[in-house]
């Protein structure tokens, strides 16, 4: 006897939206409803997963496809809203492509909350939120998380330090020499930030601003230089594996 085809089938799309989901009738339209109709071709019966980062992730069967709008009928919730790992990361501004990977490789690990922090050496002045925005909920939507991490306003490091919340370690990665990163993180369990410097690395005087908090602990990452954007992600992996969600 053969095997029945699982439903939905590993293949369905799997879309973002707002405001939260609720089971009923809802439009989708504008540029998801090109890519849905026009791009995926659904045809009325097709299913397409959509979540919100509210209420979990839910089946959605298309009922009708129109030129500038798709009706689909949200009939079962597949997942519960996901817990999401108490990691913060805050990371110097990149230049353009490379901030975006940043953004989009700390919704793949499982980051909560995206922190762009302005230094003295960083050298983008300016920042497209809505950009990062988008890179992370399209890696939510192709990597299977239920809910897209919170992206803060840019911060100044001063104030940044100023307000360190008392219950959540501070790792940074320290380019002057830090504890062995793993060792570091096991040590530490419990809300975590991993901070991430510009292309130039700290000045002295950012450096020992950091080491002044009481949370800091200064990291290694290995006896190579790394590039701050594969820093923030090798930092992410690291804790990801020893205090995250990843079970290891």
């Amino acid at each position: 006897m053969p095997a029945t085809p699982a439903w939905p089938p590993q293949s369905t799309p799997r879309l973002f939206v707002t405001p939260p989901l609720v089971a009923g009738m809802r439009v989708i339209d504008g540029p998801q409803a090109h890519y849905l109709g026009g791009v995926m071709r659904l045809k009325p019966g097709d299913p397409v997963k959509l979540f919100d980062g509210v209420s979990g992730e839910w089946l959605a069967i298309t009922r009708d496809v129109g030129r500038k709008a798709l009706t689909v009928e949200l009939t079962e919730q597949l997942r519960p809203v996901e817990v999401v790992p108490d990691l913060w990361l805050c990371a110097a501004p990149l230049k353009k492509g490379r901030i975006d990977w940043v953004a989009e490789k700390a919704c793949e690990l499982g980051v909560a909350r995206l922190v762009p922090v302005i230094t003295a050496r960083t050298i983008v002045d300016r920042l497209n939120g809505e950009r990062l925005h988008a890179h992370m909920v399209e890696a939510a939507e192709q990597c299977g998380r239920t809910a897209v991490p919170e992206l803060a306003e840019p911060v100044k490091l001063a104030a940044l330090l100023r307000e360190w919340p008392v219950e959540r370690a501070l790792f940074f990665a320290d380019e002057t020499g830090g504890a062995p990163a793993a060792a570091a993180m096991a040590a530490h369990p419990g809300p975590a930030a991993i901070l991430i410097g510009p292309e130039g690395g700290f000045t002295p005087e950012e450096r020992d601003a950091i080491r002044a908090i009481p949370q800091a602990i200064g990291i290694g990452l290995g006896p190579r230089i790394l590039r701050a954007d594969t820093a923030a992600a090798a930092a992410v992996t690291l804790w990801m594996a020893s205090a995250g969600d990843w079970g290891l």
